[in-house]
């Protein structure tokens, strides 16, 4: 069964992200836990309440919690009945990357499907700095939706790699699920200006065959020395629904999460957006 985390601050972008999980996993036998993290709605009113008032706080938080946690519930199984879906509501008193990271370790979870942003970040920015967190700590794949994104079968998958990183089986075999469900072609595009791949280069390409049995694969290359403008352009250009990178040092990830070119690719990228990890659990 697969195993689908789904945090929610309860805003139209996260139950966005849940419609996502919902629709592109309809094909498999999955139990969606739906968690919301209150933490940080308890502290930010903690300047202008007594100490005395804070278990009280404490106790009304979890208890709106809870109840919207099951309008969501009820409005998910209306619009989108499936009997290969099972559902877990968690309301959980912590910070939302601590409370994820947790029950991805205690579940043993398949992948987080959550929104890019939040309902309080910053219209400006891509990602929100929760979402952030996630995409970088968090010990197993995870899935960005953009605001506002119409849903739309992963029919065309970008894969940029550098075939130097040690993929994880469990890792490839999720993606090689969800593109085989839906007849996928992956596009594993390689950014590079030497074109020739080295042995090592050459038995990791053989190893995503391996692993990617159930989709359509195309091995592309292109010299663009600037890696995100050449995803960009790919994006663009090919109308891809679904964009995969690893988080691994020295990955293209990397280069975008961490070298502050994120807003660059955002501009373009209004597609899901699903980083493997790249960890062992």
């Amino acid at each position: 069964m697969r195993k689908i985390l789904v945090p929610t601050d309860f805003s139209e972008n996260a139950f966005n992200a849940l419609k996502y999980a919902c629709s592109v996993f309809k094909y498999e036998k999955s139990e969606i836990f739906i968690v919301h993290a209150y933490a940080d709605e308890v502290y930010e009113k903690e300047t202008s309440i007594k100490r005395s008032f804070l278990e009280k706080l404490k106790e009304t938080t979890l208890k709106h919690s809870e109840e919207y946690l099951k309008s969501i519930l009820l409005k998910i199984k209306t619009n989108f009945p499936n009997p290969k879906h099972s559902y877990k509501t968690i309301s959980a008193f912590g910070s939302l990357t601590d409370e994820v990271n947790d029950l991805v370790n205690r579940e043993d979870m398949d992948i987080v499907v959550m929104g890019t942003r939040g309902e309080t970040n910053d219209r400006k920015i891509i990602f929100g700095t929760n979402t952030l967190q996630v995409l970088k700590y968090v010990s197993c794949p995870v899935l960005a939706i953009p605001e506002g994104y119409e849903y739309q079968a992963p029919k065309e998958v970008l894969f940029p790699t550098d075939y130097m990183v040690p993929y994880k089986r469990r890792e490839l075999k999720l993606l090689c699920e969800i593109t085989g469900s839906f007849r996928s072609t992956i596009h594993l595009l390689y950014i590079n200006p030497v074109k020739k791949l080295s042995l090592r280069q050459e038995d990791n390409q053989q190893f995503l065959k391996g692993c990617l049995s159930k989709a359509k694969l195309m091995f592309e290359t292109v010299s663009e020395k600037d890696k995100t403008m050449a995803i960009t352009k790919y994006i663009v250009h090919k109308d891809i629904d679904m964009l995969v990178l690893v988080n691994s040092r020295h990955s293209y990830l990397e280069d975008i999460l961490y070298q502050s070119t994120i807003d660059r690719i955002g501009l373009h990228i209004k597609i899901p957006f699903m980083v493997m990890q790249n960890l062992f659990r």
